[in-house]
């Protein structure tokens, strides 16, 4: 039953065609006759059916599939035909005789949906051809041997959350190998297998829809089966499958909700401004930028005690201290915290609500305190002329804790000291004399201690000012040089002078300017106060003389206003000076000092001469005694290389008699040789020598060491306490020795 089915698609094909064969026939018996009838050559054609072959058949032996014949063929055996072209001899061939043709392979549309040979036909005697060569096809018909199959896959896309129905989803596309153009082999349908109630999909176009809403908070990931089927879905038909993964995108559609509705925190009464108090959390079933939130304190309650900052990591509420607390004022606050989204989706929000809120409830610990002073910091003022153990001001401090223990007071130690403090009631009291002129303000700290916990110890600066007082009385700003003119008239101003004082330099300071009414210089000059802390000082005669009298003495009484009211006496030296024709007085301050000791100009000028004078044969003489000693130098470098000289005061005249020393200085004292064979010769020296620089130490300890063995030794030395002069040259002279003597025990020269 099957074959008939392979097979009758292809009879129906050749049935339909016959009419058109049998046509060809009729034609071609009429134009043989037409062609007898007048004796011409006619063009010869051929003759065959059109060619199908279904794919996919087996074949054990070659299957005949059709013929081709010439319409000059007599069947005699005459025509031999030819087969060439696409799979001519591999998958087609032709018997030569009759024309018929054979498929020798099992053929696969899909591979290959028609085949392009060409025949010809030849006198099989003479080779000759009988009809030109003539192409045909030979089609690939198709069956139902492919399944469907799903491009692009796998799967995968996002679908927000909530979506309404009919949302598109994404759209799936199967292919089938099989001939489109024939029956219903490539006609496919879509299905769903899996997937349903959330999803659904068009059957002719794949689309996939959402057909419910979904919620990512209760399931984020779908996994859906779609079946593409052959045949329009008709029984019989091939199908495949592919699976289609859909995760759900979210949204924000969730608020924040506190874990707790009340939170109990604890806190230190010593914490710091700024300092964390506790952390809250509310969760957010989103996630992403839907689960950001922010925290909010309402203004209820405490509110104005703490602040809150949103981590933004963490997503956590941190609550931080805004003010101080204490224990002893009020133990506990209370505050309401709200989370907001901070992202908010309008078309989510649910019954208008926006927010959660939750109440927190914080409880002071109470801490052992140190004392508290009732002030940051003091300021203090005394009159410098305070007598010492005078009360000046007092502190006070408290123990802030509930017990209330009592309190002692020190002063921090600091050198020189000059307060102190009772520790007791912690008043201040002066112990060392103030002076306002020379520390205007003193800087002290006043310790307070708890006397059951010393260990709670607090420090409070103190700031004396010392307050001033009229105790110092005014004096000259500056004494400068006064001159008055020999040609000076009676009444004309010289010099204006002013004052200071060294106490307080305060608004509304004033002092007074007057001279000594009995001093007898007051004659020649006057003091005129100018009412403005300045004096005048006028010429009271008319003329000076330099040569009767070059300086002048004035006595100016100076008075300040302070109360007591103090004042001094200054005095004032004004010296006589010829300013010349146009009695300028600026050439007399130029003068300076010797104009002041009675010089002129003559006496000036042999000054300077006899100044130069002495400064030129001071050089000369210098330069002389230097040239004369390095003379000395280069005479007696050889003594200060060969004097050896012993502190001892001698022997007295025996000493003296012993030996020559001026013969020593100039010729070589000779001496008896003696065995010695610790001397060396020491190359050294020769470069020492040669450089000038002086015997070699250690050669010069070793004749030491040798003439004090050579005096141990010998019976007719000189007494202890003689001087013993050595002439030595050192080891090793390039230029010779005039004392060398030849020692007898050995070759070795010996240079003294």
């Amino acid at each position: 039953m099957k074959m008939v089915t392979v097979l009758l698609p292809f009879l129906l094909e050749l049935s339909s065609s016959w009419p058109c064969i049998f046509s060809t026939d009729i034609s071609n018996i009429a134009s043989k006759h037409d062609q007898l009838l007048t004796h011409r050559r006619m063009k010869r054609n051929w003759m065959w059916n059109q060619f199908l072959v279904l794919e996919e058949q087996e074949i054990k032996e070659p299957l005949y599939i059709g013929q081709l014949r010439s319409d000059l063929d007599n069947n005699d055996g005459s025509f031999k035909y030819i087969l060439s072209g696409e799979g001519a001899r591999t998958i087609f061939t032709i018997d030569a005789n009759t024309g018929a043709i054979y498929l020798l392979k099992k053929l696969d549309r899909e591979e290959k949906s028609s085949y392009t040979l060409r025949a010809r036909v030849i006198n099989g005697l003479t080779g000759v051809p009988v009809e030109a060569e003539s192409e045909f096809i030979i089609k690939i018909q198709d069956i139902n041997d492919n399944e469907p199959k799903f491009i692009e896959e796998p799967y995968f896309v996002r679908v927000p959350e909530m979506s309404p129905e009919g949302t598109f989803v994404m759209q799936v596309t199967a292919i089938d190998k099989d001939d489109p153009s024939y029956g219903n082999s490539a006609r496919l349908i879509y299905s769903m297998l899996q997937g349903q109630p959330h999803f659904s999909i068009e059957p002719k176009s794949g689309i996939i829809r959402v057909a419910s809403q979904m919620d990512r908070e209760a399931k984020d990931q779908y996994f859906i089966i779609i079946q593409a089927k052959d045949m329009v879905g008709s029984e019989g038909g091939l199908s495949t499958t592919t699976t289609v993964t859909i995760s759900l995108s979210d949204v924000n559609d969730n608020l924040p909700k506190f874990q707790q509705s009340i939170y109990d925190m604890s806190v230190m009464e010593t914490i710091l401004v700024g300092e964390i108090v506790g952390t809250v959390i509310a969760d957010d079933r989103d996630i992403g930028i839907n689960a950001e939130m922010i925290y909010y304190i309402e203004e209820k309650g405490d509110f104005s005690m703490f602040d809150i900052i949103t981590d933004h990591i963490t997503q956590e509420g941190i609550i931080t201290l805004r003010k101080s607390i204490d224990y002893e004022s009020k133990r506990r606050y209370t505050i309401q915290v709200k989370a907001v989204n901070k992202n908010i989706d309008e078309r989510f929000i649910k019954r208008g609500i926006i927010e959660d809120t939750a109440v927190i409830r914080i409880n002071v610990e109470d801490v052992d305190e140190p004392p508290v002073f009732t002030q940051s910091e003091y300021y203090m003022a005394v009159f410098e002329n305070a007598s010492i153990g005078s009360y000046i001001d007092s502190v006070t401090a408290k123990d802030p804790d509930i017990t209330s223990d009592l309190v002692r007071y020190g002063i921090q130690q600091t050198y020189p000291r000059y307060f102190d403090v009772d520790s007791q009631n912690g008043s201040i009291a002066i112990i060392k004399p103030l002076d306002r002129e020379t520390t205007q303000w003193h800087n002290i700290t006043i310790i307070a201690t708890e006397t059951k916990n010393p260990a709670q110890v607090s420090k409070v600066p103190v700031y004396i000012h010392i307050l001033d007082v009229n105790d110092h009385s005014p004096e000259f700003a500056q004494k400068d040089d006064i001159y008055v003119c020999e040609q000076s008239k009676i009444g004309e101003p010289i010099q204006t002078i002013s004052a200071i004082d060294k106490d307080d330099q305060a608004f509304g300071l004033y002092f007074t300017y007057s001279s000594v009414p009995e001093e007898t210089n007051n004659a020649n000059f006057t003091v005129r106060d100018n009412k403005d802390n300045t004096a005048t000082i006028l010429t009271a005669t008319d003329g000076f003389s330099y040569q009767d009298n070059s300086l002048f003495y004035l006595i100016v009484i100076i008075s300040d206003n302070g109360t007591p009211s103090l004042s001094s006496s200054n005095t004032l030296t004004i010296s006589v000076c010829n300013c010349g024709a146009n009695g300028n007085i600026e050439s007399c301050k130029s003068q300076g000092f010797l104009s002041s000791l009675g010089l002129d100009g003559g006496a000036l000028i042999a000054i300077s001469i006899g100044v130069f004078l002495l400064l030129v044969l001071s050089v000369l003489v210098f330069l002389r005694q230097r040239k004369k000693h390095d003379t000395l130098l280069e005479k007696g470098e050889d003594f200060r290389q060969n004097f050896v000289t012993y502190d001892d005061e001698g022997g007295g005249e025996e000493d003296t008699e012993s030996f020559d020393i001026i013969g020593l200085r100039n010729k070589p004292v000779m001496r008896e040789p003696k065995c010695n064979r610790k001397i060396k010769r020491d190359i050294p020296s020769l470069y020492r020598m040669s450089l000038r620089l002086g015997p070699d130490v250690a050669v010069f300890r070793e004749f030491l060491a040798e003439k004090l063995e050579e005096a141990n030794t010998d019976v007719n030395a000189l007494p202890l306490d003689s001087l013993h002069i050595y002439t030595f040259e050192g080891t090793g002279s390039m230029a010779g020795s005039l004392s060398s003597i030849e020692s007898m025990c050995s070759d070795i020269e010996r240079y003294i």
